[in-house]
C-alpha cells in the first residue's frame, strides 16, 4: 500500500544524503539511463526512471520512455512523483492498478490523470552506509498489471549495482588491498577457476557452502571436489566456450555441485572472466538455491493439494488476479459450463461465457455485474442468483458468495467467488407457491376442468418447463380424456395436445396403466414399442420436448387422472420432481373427489327427501287404513282363538311403529323446511326436564338442575328434545347404569347435558350421528333396534331455536349430549 511519510522526506540527515549522490552519480559509471532502460526491459514495462528526492523535488539521474514534459528540465515536482511513496516507506512499493486504488491521491494521481500511467513498481535506493533512502529505481506501464516476487526481486539486484555509482575513492585507494580478505568478506561463495579447469581461489563462504576447506579443493581439477554438474555436459566444455567468449558482463547460470557429505547442492552461478597477471581465470559467484528449491518444491505441492482440493468440491470455484483477468476455474465449474476437464482456460474468458449467465428473472447478465468483478472491485457479495442457460443442458440455479482477496499489507490481490447448485431448493421454494396458487384455482372454479389451465399455469412456471397437460378419467365410461392444458411456447396446429391415451401404451398410458408415476429424462433415447407411441415421440421430438414427467391423480388408492409435464431440454432430480408433482396431483385428486361426493351427497339427499315424500303420500293413507282395521279386530278378538288374537296383537303393534316411523319423518321435514310452525313462549327449562326425568320411570338418574331457567321456547318441542335424548341414553346404557343430567347457564346461554354410561359413538362419527337415518356401527353390531331419527329430529328442533347439539366422549366409556340454548331467542 503507497502511503507518504512527510517526516523521512523531510529528515535532514537523508536530504544531505541526497545531496552528496547528487554531485556523484551523474558522473560515476555505469551510464544511468542504460540502467533504467534495462530494468524496464528486464520487468517489461514501458519506462523506467532512477531517481534522487528531497523533500520538494525529485531529480533525474536517469531516465526510459518517460515523456519529454515531464523530464523536460532533470526535475519533476513531488507532486507529480510515485517514487516519493518508495523513499517514504524505505521499502519496495507498487501498485497493480492505480484505478483501483482505495486512496484517492493515487486514483487521481496526476501520471494517471495527464501521463495514462496504470501501475508502477519501485525500490528504494539507499546511501553508500546503505541506511538512508535517496531515491527510487521505478519501472511504469500504462497498463494495470502485476509486479509478481520474482520481478521485485529483479528489481532490488539492479539497484544494487547502483550502489557502486556513490563511490568516492580515488584510484590509490585499492593500493595494497588484501584480495584474500576481501573475499573471505564478501557473503556469497567464490571461486577462481584456471582455464584447466583448477581451482585456484576458494572463499570463507564457498567452504561453509560446500564443507571442503580452500585447502582440500584449490590446486585440484572441479571434478575433484565438487564435482559441477551443469545439463549433463562435462565441465570442461562449459569452460572452455566461457573462456573463449571472455563476456564482459557476468553470465548467470543454474546447476548443482557436490557437497563434501555427498548430497548435490541446487546454485546459481555468475561467471566472469577476469585478467590476472597470471592469464585469465574464471570468477564464479554462488549463490545457494537450495532454500528457493525447497519453497518452490513446496509451492508446488501446496499449488497440487490445493488444485486436487478445489477439484474435489462439489461447489464450483472461480478466481481473478489484481487485474481482474480469471486464472482459476475448478472442476465443479468446468463441468458447470461443459469444458473438458484439461481444457485451458480461454484468453478471454468473458467472451467465452457470452451470455450464459442470467438474473433470477432471466435478464443477462453482464460480466462486470458477476459476483466476481463485483468482488474484485471491492464489493462483499452474499447469496446472489446466477442463472446458467446453456445450449444443450438444463437450466441451472447457482447461489454465489464472492469477496475481495487482499495482501497482508491491504493491496487488492484478486478476487474469489464460490457458487453451489440451488436448482432444487429454489425449484422447492417456487412449489409452495405453486401450491396456493393450484388451491386458489380450484376453489375459484366450479370443476377441475375449468381450472385446468389456471393449474398448469403454475405447475410449468414452478418448474421452468414450457408444456403440461392434465387427464381425467370419464365417470360414465371410464376412459381417460384430457381437460385441459397449457403450453408457454404458443405453438399450436400440431396435435401435441388433446390426444387420447391408450392404456398401458406412451408415458400418460403407462400411468393411467399401473397408477405409479412415470419418468423419461430423455425421449430421444427411449425404445419404441408401439406405432402410437412412435407417432407421439415423432411429435414430441418436433416439438423440442426432451423429458416427460408423468403422476397419477389420486383419492386414496383410487386414479381419478394423470398430470403429465414436458421439458425441453433432459433433467435430473427425478425424485424431487416426482414429490413435488405429486403434491400438486394429490391437490386435484383431493378436489376432484371433494366435488364428487358433494355430487353423490345431493343425489343421496334427493334420494332422502323423495323417500320422506314418498312414506308421507303413499304410505300414510294405506297405514291409517291398516290401523284402524287392526283396531276394530282388536275390539272384536274375543271370537277369535290365542293364535289368531296374537296376530291381530302384532299386526296393531307393528303398524302403529311405522306409524311412528313416518309421523317423526314428515315432522323432521316439516321442521328443517320451516312448514312446522313453533309456538314459542317463555318457559321454565328446568321445570321441563324435571318433569321429562319423572316421566322416565324408575330408572337411576343423577340431576344438578337449579331453581328456575327461563328460554325463549316451544314447551311442547322442548320436552320432546329431552324425552328423545333422555330415552336414547337409557336405551343404550347398561340396565344398572347411572344417567347424569346437569342444566346450567352462562353469559345468556342454557346449556343442557345429559351423560350415560353406555356403548358410547366412536370418535370419527360425532357429527354424523345426528344425520337422519345414521345409526353407530356399534349399535348394529350389538343388535339394539331403532330407527336413527332421534338425534336428528332433536338436531333439528334445537336448531329451529337457535342452538346447537353437540356430542362427546364419556370416559371411560358412554357418551354426553350437549344442548345449548338461548335464553332469548328469536321465535321462528
Amino acid at each position: 500500500m503507497a502511503e507518504l511519510n512527510e517526516a523521512v522526506l523531510r529528515d535532514p540527515v537523508r536530504l544531505a544524503a541526497v545531496g552528496t549522490a547528487r554531485r556523484r552519480w551523474p558522473a560515476a559509471p555505469p551510464p544511468m539511463d542504460a540502467i533504467a532502460r534495462l530494468a524496464a526491459r528486464l520487468l517489461d514495462g514501458t519506462m523506467a526512471a532512477i531517481t534522487l528526492v528531497d523533500d520538494v523535488q525529485e531529480h533525474f539521474a536517469g531516465i526510459h520512455d518517460l515523456p519529454k514534459e515531464l523530464v523536460g528540465e532533470g526535475r519533476a515536482s513531488l507532486t507529480y512523483s510515485v517514487c516519493k511513496y518508495v523513499v517514504s516507506l524505505n521499502q519496495p512499493v507498487w501498485s497493480s492498478d492505480l484505478l483501483a486504488e482505495a486512496a484517492v491521491d493515487l486514483r487521481e494521481h496526476p501520471l494517471v490523470r495527464e501521463f495514462g500511467v496504470r501501475s508502477f513498481a519501485g525500490v528504494p535506493l539507499r546511501d553508500t552506509a546503505g541506511q538512508q533512502p535517496v531515491g527510487s529505481l521505478t519501472v511504469l506501464d500504462t497498463v494495470a498489471r502485476p509486479w509478481p516476487v520474482e520481478q521485485l526481486t529483479t528489481l532490488t539486484e539492479v539497484a544494487a549495482l547502483l550502489r557502486a555509482a556513490d563511490q568516492t575513492a580515488g584510484p590509490d585507494a585499492v593500493d595494497g588491498l588484501d584480495t584474500a580478505a576481501l573475499l573471505d568478506s564478501v557473503q556469497e561463495a567464490f571461486l577462481a577457476i584456471d582455464p584447466d579447469g583448477i581451482v585456484v581461489g576458494f572463499n570463507q563462504a564457498a567452504h561453509r557452502l560446500f564443507g571442503y576447506t580452500a585447502e582440500q579443493v584449490c590446486g585440484r581439477h572441479l571434478d575433484a571436489s565438487l564435482m559441477p554438474g551443469y545439463d549433463g555436459q562435462p565441465i570442461d566444455l562449459a569452460l572452455g566456450r566461457l573462456f573463449e567468449a571472455a563476456p564482459r558482463r557476468p553470465v548467470l547460470r543454474s546447476l548443482t555441485m557436490r557437497h563434501r557429505d555427498g548430497h548435490r547442492l541446487p546454485v546459481r552461478a555468475s561467471l566472469s572472466v577476469v585478467r590476472s597477471a597470471a592469464g585469465a581465470l574464471a570468477c564464479v559467484f554462488l549463490t545457494d538455491l537450495s532454500e528457493q528449491d525447497a519453497a518452490e518444491q513446496l509451492a508446488d505441492r501446496h499449488s497440487s493439494f490445493l488444485t486436487a482440493l478445489l477439484d474435489s468440491l462439489s461447489v464450483g470455484v472461480i478466481a481473478c488476479d489484481e487485474t481482474g483477468r480469471v486464472v482459476l476455474v475448478n472442476r465443479a465449474l468446468q463441468q458447470v459450463l461443459g469444458w473438458r476437464d484439461e481444457a485451458p482456460l480461454p484468453a478471454d474468458y468473458p467472451a467465452a461465457l457470452g451470455d450464459s449467465l442470467r438474473y433470477a428473472d432471466l435478464r443477462p447478465m453482464p460480466w462486470r455485474q458477476t459476483p466476481l468483478m463485483r468482488a474484485f472491485r471491492g464489493e462483499q457479495v452474499v447469496d446472489a442468483d446466477v442463472i446458467t442457460i446453456l445450449p444443450g443442458h438444463r437450466t441451472r440455479r447457482f447461489s454465489a458468495t464472492a469477496q475481495p482477496i487482499v495482501g497482508a499489507s491491504g493491496a487488492r490481490l484478486g478476487a474469489v467467488s464460490v457458487a453451489h447448485e440451488v436448482t432444487a431448493l429454489r425449484r422447492a421454494e417456487r412449489f409452495r407457491l405453486c401450491h396456493q396458487e393450484v388451491d386458489q384455482a380450484l376453489r375459484a372454479t366450479g370443476s377441475p376442468a375449468e381450472a385446468a389451465p389456471e393449474i398448469l399455469r403454475a405447475v410449468t412456471s414452478a418448474l421452468g418447463w414450457p408444456c403440461a397437460e392434465l387427464f381425467l378419467i370419464d365417470d360414465t365410461t371410464a376412459d381417460l380424456r384430457p381437460v385441459g392444458h397449457y403450453d408457454a411456447t404458443g405453438t399450436t396446429g400440431d396435435g401435441f395436445f388433446g390426444h387420447t391415451p391408450l392404456c398401458g401404451q406412451g408415458i400418460t398410458g403407462r400411468v393411467w396403466d399401473s397408477g405409479q408415476p412415470s419418468w423419461i429424462p430423455d425421449i430421444a433415447g427411449l425404445e419404441q414399442q408401439t406405432p402410437h407411441e412412435r407417432e407421439r415421440i415423432r411429435i414430441c421430438l418436433e416439438r423440442g420436448i426432451r423429458t416427460v414427467l408423468a403422476v397419477p391423480v389420486k383419492e386414496g388408492d383410487t386414479l381419478l387422472g394423470v398430470l403429465t409435464c414436458y421439458a425441453g431440454s433432459p433433467e435430473f432430480h427425478e425424485d424431487l420432481l416426482t414429490v413435488l408433482l405429486d403434491g400438486v396431483a394429490a391437490q386435484i385428486g383431493v378436489h376432484v373427489a371433494l366435488r364428487r361426493s358433494e355430487q353423490f351427497a345431493r343425489q343421496l339427499t334427493r334420494a332422502q327427501d323423495d323417500f320422506i315424500d314418498l312414506v308421507g303420500h303413499e304410505l300414510r293413507t294405506p297405514l291409517t287404513s291398516i290401523a284402524a282395521n287392526a283396531t276394530l279386530l282388536a275390539e272384536e278378538s274375543a271370537a277369535f282363538d290365542t293364535d289368531h288374537q296374537h296376530m291381530i296383537e302384532v299386526v296393531g303393534r307393528n303398524t302403529a311403529v311405522v306409524q311412528r316411523i313416518v309421523d317423526t319423518l314428515l315432522d323432521l321435514a316439516g321442521l328443517e323446511s320451516g312448514q312446522v310452525p313453533l309456538r314459542v313462549e317463555r318457559v321454565d327449562l328446568a321445570r321441563i326436564v324435571t318433569d321429562a326425568v319423572t316421566a322416565a320411570g324408575p330408572r337411576p338418574i343423577d340431576t344438578d338442575l337449579p331453581g328456575h331457567v327461563p328460554v325463549d321456547g316451544d314447551p311442547a318441542r322442548l320436552r320432546q328434545v329431552v324425552d328423545d335424548l333422555l330415552a336414547n341414553a337409557i336405551t343404550y346404557s347398561p340396565p344398572d347404569g347411572r344417567i347424569q343430567i346437569r342444566l346450567h347457564v352462562h353469559d345468556q346461554l342454557a346449556e343442557l347435558s345429559i351423560a350415560d354410561h353406555g356403548i358410547g359413538i366412536p370418535d370419527a362419527e360425532h357429527e354424523r350421528a345426528l344425520d337422519r337415518f345414521y345409526r353407530g356401527s356399534n349399535v348394529r353390531h350389538h343388535g339394539i333396534s331403532g330407527s336413527g331419527l332421534g338425534l336428528s329430529l332433536a338436531h333439528a328442533i334445537v336448531r329451529r331455536h337457535h342452538g346447537t347439539v353437540t356430542l362427546d366422549d364419556n370416559h371411560p366409556t358412554g357418551t354426553i349430549v350437549r344442548v345449548r340454548l338461548p335464553q332469548h331467542a328469536a321465535g321462528s
